[in-house]
């Protein structure tokens, strides 16, 4: 039994949902990690972590929009304000959503479907540079 960890940097422009699937198989493969477990954590209280479809890019917006109505910016409902119109709304969209995902590992790839990829979700309008924790066990 092995255990490995890492840390992927993620630079956003914004809002939005930002694919890095490829960097995570790399590892995986890099590393040659086998079977096991990945675990990944975002380091962060205003961006989340989710496995979603890749192929059409209108499920994204899709999300965006349905969280737009759900938990829009500047609902006078919050007072957490200081650091603008999004700032409260981005934690919400955090608790609503995941902070960590666990991910299988069979036969040197992660255990995906078809049509998934794994996402940072940035829910700030501002650029960010984000800290994504990664820990594999197994062999």
């Amino acid at each position: 039994m092995r255990q490995c960890f890492h840390e992927f940097t993620l630079t956003t422009s914004g809002r939005g949902l930002y694919e890095f699937t490829r960097d995570l198989m790399a590892w995986v493969r890099d590393h040659g990690f086998q079977e096991g477990l990945l675990t990944l954590h975002v380091r962060h209280t205003s961006a989340s972590l989710l496995i979603q479809e890749n192929a059409d890019p209108e499920v994204q917006r899709d999300l965006e929009r349905f969280f737009a109505r759900l938990v829009p910016d500047g609902d006078r409902l919050f007072r957490h304000t200081c650091e603008g119109d999004d700032d409260m709304p981005a934690h919400v969209r955090t608790a609503l959503t995941a902070v960590n995902l666990s991910l299988p590992v069979s036969g040197g790839r992660m255990a995906l479907g078809t049509w998934q990829g794994v996402y940072l979700w940035e829910h700030r309008t501002h650029p960010h540079t984000r800290r994504v924790a990664a820990h594999f066990i197994g062999e």
